[in-house]
């Protein structure tokens, strides 16, 4: 394993990643970080909890601070994941932060952004749709972008935003450096590589398919009667936090209430939740103010909070994949975890295509080598590409 010192970081994010505690890079950090850095566009994919948010922000900071004047844009798939990454960077870049940030996300007083982009931002994270909304305003100038993260992408392709992903990138110059990460890689991705990165190298660690080796996994069929009374089984068997997914917002309002009512220390999120409501949610069961939190997959992806211990699958998800990501919340960092599903006879197909997902050959391969299509030849971060773009 390397360090970050063998990547060929400038002194001042060593002494960042130093000052945040982090000694020896992932391996999509490791495989992603020197690439970038040479101004590469990047197709990259691997597990959830594998730390892809450090191996795009180390080159973005690098990159601004190289080139003065430039901006970056991050562009996430949920407001939750748009936060976590805009924390990240401000961890990142330390409380003398030479340029500011902007975070675009919907459900929060907008007048507040209003005045983060006054500051001129030279950074901007957010999601299509509060990106978009603020483009139409005018208050949104991305003509100096030069730098393009789109993380998680099979997500925001799953909500719906390719369209507004299409319209945000008619206002980001023609030359710039994209990075695209997703967690799976199904056609439409492939093909949207072609189309917004230019001779990119693919880099692949792990099984996309398959859940991290350190979590437990447990499947317990049970009926609808006795559904809660094997979750409340299963709480008082554990020790530790526990994330809790059900399928829909009602659900999660209901159980909470059921679990608060039998004297558990439970929230509920949601996306009926203001922002602020969400964001003090995740807070205080960050802090461990309480140690259980029921939510729906708004959680799935983009909650990074290392003390969650086990993750209960009060409901299965609908899209096979998303179980993936939601057992994902737990053992994070290489930390140990366990998952358990409660299984009904009405889960059955659901479970089937899980299972199917998670044993198939494609899960079976071994990613962790480096796959490049690329040509050498092109190393201007800057280069031009489709000349219909707005600049």
């Amino acid at each position: 394993m390397s360090t970050f010192a063998d990547l060929g970081l400038p002194p001042h994010i060593l002494k960042a990643v130093d000052r945040l505690g982090f000694k020896e890079p992932t391996p999509i950090q490791e495989k992603s970080i020197p690439l970038a850095m040479e101004g590469r566009d990047i197709l990259g994919s691997a597990q959830t909890g594998t730390g892809k948010t450090l191996a795009f922000a180390i080159p973005m900071v690098s990159h601004l601070l190289e080139y003065d004047g430039s901006m970056g844009l991050v562009m996430t798939p949920t407001r939750e994941l748009a936060a976590q990454v805009e924390a990240a960077i401000s961890d990142l870049l330390g409380p003398r932060s030479p340029f500011s940030l902007a975070l675009l996300i919907g459900g929060e007083d907008i007048n507040r952004q209003f005045e983060q982009l006054n500051r001129s931002p030279r950074i901007v994270v957010g999601t299509p749709g509060r990106i978009n909304d603020h483009l139409s305003r005018g208050t949104l100038d991305l003509r100096r972008v030069n730098f393009l993260v789109l993380d998680e992408m099979d997500k925001m392709l799953d909500m719906g935003f390719g369209i507004q992903i299409d319209q945000t990138l008619r206002y980001i110059p023609s030359r710039r450096q994209t990075l695209m990460f997703s967690a799976t890689m199904p056609t439409n991705i492939i093909r949207l590589s072609e189309k917004y990165l230019i001779n990119p190298t693919r880099i692949a660690i792990g099984s996309l398919f398959t859940p991290a080796d350190n979590i437990k996994q447990q499947v317990i069929k049970t009926s609808e009667a006795l559904k809660y009374t094997e979750l409340v089984k299963q709480i008082d068997n554990r020790e530790g936090s526990i994330l809790i997914f059900v399928k829909t917002r009602f659900g999660a309002e209901r159980l909470a209430i059921k679990l608060a009512r039998d004297c558990y220390n439970v929230e509920a999120i949601h996306g009926d939740l203001s922002q602020a409501r969400r964001d003090k949610v995740i807070a205080n069961f960050r802090e461990q103010k309480y140690r259980i939190l029921v939510a729906t997959d708004i959680a799935s992806r983009g909650l990074d909070i290392p003390h969650i211990e086990h993750v209960i699958n009060y409901d299965l998800p609908q899209m096979p994949e998303d179980y993936i990501h939601r057992i994902g919340r737990t053992a994070r960092a290489g930390a140990n975890g366990s998952a358990v599903c409660l299984l009904t006879p009405s889960d059955n197909s659901k479970w089937k295509m899980i299972h199917k997902l998670m044993t198939s050959k494609e899960a079976a391969k071994d990613y962790t080598s480096e796959h490049v299509y690329r040509d050498t030849r092109v190393k201007n971060p800057f280069r031009p590409r489709n000349p219909n773009n707005r600049y």
